[in-house]
Parts: C-alpha cells; structure tokens; sequence
C-alpha cells in the first residue's frame, strides 16, 4: 500500500516538476498535457494550412478527381468544398477527441494517457479523417457548410466570453491586491491609454472608411460603436454596479477592434474601403497580413481552449496568500473543453477562408472578406456588449429577484 502511494506521489511531483518548468522542459520529458495542447495546435495549424492551400492552389488537383466534376459552381465551388472538406476531416479528428476525453478529471487516468499520448495511433486517426471527406459527394460537404455556420458563431461565443472574464479578472485582481491604493495609477493609466487608442481607432475609421457622406453604413457602424463605449462606461460607472474604469477601457478596445475588422471585411471595390480598393493587387503586404491573420486565429482558439476556468460560475481571488485549492492529481485544464473548441474552431477557419457563404468565390491570400464576414463581425460586436453589460447588471437583477422572493 505504501509502495502504491509513494508512486502516485512521485508521478505527482513530476507533474508538478514539469508544469513549474520552461516550455523547453515539458516538450523533453515526454507525454503530458502540457506538451500535447501545443501538438494539437501544430496540428490545427497545419490544417488550416492545408485548407488555405486546396482553396487557392488545389483546384487542379480536384478537377483530376472525378468525385468532384458535379460541383455546382465550377472552379470556385471546387475551391469552397476543398476547404470545407479539410475543415470537416479537423472537425472530426477534435469531436472524436472531445467524445473520448470529456470528463477527464484525473491525472493518470487512462483518458488523460490517451489524450496526452498514443500519438502514433493519433498520427493515423488524423490523416485518416481528413481523407474520408474527400470521398463524400458535395451534398453532404455543402450541408456541413450550412451547419459550419452555427459551429462557427458558438466558437465566436466562446471566444467573447474568455474575452470578457479574463477581462474582469484582471480588474479584480488590481481591486484584490493589498495596495490596492498604489494600483489605482496603474489602474488609471491603463484605463486613460485604452480610452485613448479608442479614440485615436475611431477618428482613424472615420478618416479611412467614411470619407464621404455618402459613406452611411460604415458612418452608422462607428457612430454606434462610440456610442456602445459611451454606453458601456455609464453603466459600469453607476453608483450600483461601481465596476470602475478598467474594464469599460479594455472592453472599448475589443469593440473598436471588431468593427475595424467588419469594415475591413467589406468587398474591395466599395468607394467606402479605400484601404481594401488599395489592397486589391496581391502583393508582399496582403501575404503578410493574410499569414498574420491565419497565425492570429490559431493563437485565439489556442488560448480559448486552455481556458475552461472561464466556464466555471466561481470567482478566484488573486489577492496574496490567497490561492485556489486544486487536487494535487487534477487535470491543469479541461480536456474535453479544449478539443470541443479546436473542433468549432474547425468550423470557425472554414468561414472565415470561404467568407462565411459556400456560393462566395474567394481571392487568393484573403481570408474573412465580404458582406456576409462584415455583418457577422458587427453581430459579434453587438452581442458581446449585450453580454458584457449582462455580466455588470446580472447579481443586482438577481439580488433584487431575491428579495422580491423572500418580501413575498
């Protein structure tokens, strides 16, 4: 019996050994699940990789195969289905991940083993899965295409709200700290720069993407964004919520920052879109901001799905000597969580390669352009100041239901 729990304890202890360590140091000492999340990015990476390339450069090798010569939309339809089929041979590989490892609560189980090892039997599972599509007929690609859509708002959703609690974590722990008093200039400043570059954004959007008057979507988008800041202030400045000026800030930067993508994701040939009309030759900057872009999205869900904590109706106190209780053989983050949101996050990179419509031919090194990308940013936009304020307001609407309760 002793010899049973000194094991567990020393397997404990070098999973503590590897988690306190470099980065360098959780790749050499083997399987774990420190080391596998960044595999599974690799891996989500090279698939979008690849869906960019059956998009832009595979068209010749798809006309080659007769599976695909009833193609609705010719050559351009070919390009869509290319990227919709690798994005459900990825949607697959992760789902399966996430079916096998939901639950995972313990270290050393045999489900964490799976989901930290057996790359070898991974490495054929993968490549499996991501041939299987191609040998489906284009109804069935084009109807993941419509279901893709849903897959990629719940990725968004998920998105905004690790946005949005990690934001308010931050603020408080500037309130939980023991001089708090010395953190309200580092609180002000940081508020003050956000505001600022809120500010210099719009001004800035309303010079690039609104030069005319005629110009009155993109004037309505701006205008409405100022005014979601103004808004959003207000209300975290009321004596009753009394959240301070941080997260407001740090929220106004998130939107500014949707609504210039939305604008930026308007058609290139609009009067409005000098920056895109500019952009329309394929040139060294359009390959680095497309490579950007790509790089930005996988580094997003990366970081969405290592944070399950976000899902968690409990509030974590960063004040000192103050710490969470966590089970010595506990899982560092939730297995299932992180592979459901690599597995939307499949969905999610198919739209945004295909402009969010699979009749919507694509210019090569673009990702995220056209109509339907622009108003699923705004919506994005709207909802997560919808869901922001909700976050402020919530425990005094619920307080005050249960005392209307309890009175009665």
């Amino acid at each position: 019996m002793e010899t049973g729990t000194s094991t567990s304890n020393s397997r404990n202890d070098s999973y503590e050994t590897i988690k306190n360590g470099s980065w360098f140091n959780q790749f050499r000492n083997g399987c774990n699940p420190w080391m596998a999340r960044y595999v599974y990015g690799l891996i989500f990476l090279i698939a979008n990789l690849l869906a960019w390339a059956a998009r832009d450069y595979g068209q010749r090798a798809l006309n080659r195969v007769t599976k695909f010569k009833n193609c609705k939309e010719g050559e351009n339809c070919l390009g869509t289905e290319g990227v919709l089929r690798v994005s459900l041979g990825c949607f697959l590989f992760y789902f399966v991940m996430f079916l096998s490892t939901l639950g995972t609560s313990k270290t050393h189980s045999s489900r964490d083993k799976w989901h930290s090892g057996w790359w070898s039997a991974k490495l054929i599972m993968w490549p499996a899965l991501t041939i299987i599509p191609f040998l489906l007929p284009s109804t069935i690609i084009l109807l993941y295409g419509e279901l893709a859509h849903f897959g990629a708002g719940v990725f968004l959703l998920i998105q905004l709200i690790s946005v949005i609690s990690f934001i308010t974590w931050l603020n408080e722990c500037y309130q939980s700290q023991k001089d708090a008093e010395r953190c309200r200039v580092r609180v002000m400043l940081l508020a003050t720069t956000s505001y600022t570059v809120c500010i210099v954004g719009v001004i800035l959007m309303y010079i690039w993407y609104a030069p005319e008057a005629s110009c009155l979507l993109n004037i309505f988008f701006i205008t409405w964004t100022l005014f979601l800041i103004q808004f959003m202030t207000s209300i975290a400045l009321h004596p009753k919520v009394n959240a301070g000026y941080l997260t407001p800030a740090l929220m106004g930067l998130y939107v500014v920052f949707i609504c210039w993508c939305a604008i930026r994701s308007e058609p290139v040939g609009e009067n409005c879109n000098r920056k895109a009309a500019a952009s329309n030759r394929t040139d060294w900057l359009t390959i680095i901001s497309f490579v950007v872009a790509l790089l930005a999205m996988v580094i997003a869900t990366f970081s969405t799905g290592i944070d399950s904590q976000c899902f968690q109706f409990k509030k974590d106190v960063c004040s000192e000597g103050e710490e969470e209780e966590v089970e010595e053989d506990g899982v560092p983050y939730g297995y299932g969580f992180f592979h459901f949101v690599f597995a939307t996050g499949a969905m999610y990179f198919a739209m945004l390669l295909i402009g969010w419509n699979t009749h919507h031919p694509m210019k090569k090194w673009t990702i995220d352009v056209g109509w339907t990308s622009t108003w699923v940013r705004i919506v994005n936009e709207w909802v997560a100041v919808c869901v922001y304020i909700w976050m402020l307001v919530a425990p005094i609407v619920l307080k005050s239901t249960r005392q209307r309760t309890s009175g009665t």
